[in-house]
């Protein structure tokens, strides 16, 4: 019997495979729980509009994607903080500090895009990488300075 799985199925396959399984596994097990649905010609075609849709709809994403990513890395922000000699900053500059100077910026984005490896503590100037999808970084210039 040949099944469109219309879910990840442990050990056989994932969304959108065409399996061949025994009849009393599809029949049985697959069908009743909607994990796949018979491969036939009308499945087959409502499997590729989807499948379709969804790439126009990833590539709308990464386009407005690859949008913020230019914005943020044509940004530099400056981030005022009170220091000690040898430029030692009081406290730390966090990705929430980084997050805050953007959007006073215009731009809006999670913090936790932010990929800040560890608080920066001294004076200076700084990049810093943003996730902003899983196929786009930017980095943003972060002036830390006297304040």
């Amino acid at each position: 019997m040949k099944v469109i799985l219309q879910e990840d199925v442990a050990n056989l396959g994932s969304t959108g495979d065409v399996m061949d399984v025994a009849d009393g596994y599809g029949r049985n097990y697959l069908l009743p729980r909607k994990l796949a649905v018979l491969a036939d010609v009308k499945a087959q075609h409502r499997l590729d509009h989807q499948k379709r849709m969804a790439a126009a709809r990833q590539a709308k994403i990464l386009g407005a994607a690859k949008e913020l990513a230019a914005r943020i890395s044509g940004t530099a922000v400056s981030i005022k903080r009170q220091a000690a000699s040898e430029d030692k900053i009081f406290g730390s500059v966090t990705n929430q500090d980084v997050h805050e100077a953007l959007a006073a910026q215009g731009i809006e984005l999670d913090r936790r895009l932010i990929q800040l490896a560890e608080p920066i503590r001294n004076i200076g100037v700084f990049q810093v990488p943003v996730k902003v999808h899983r196929e786009v970084e930017a980095s943003v210039k972060v002036y830390v300075i006297r304040g």
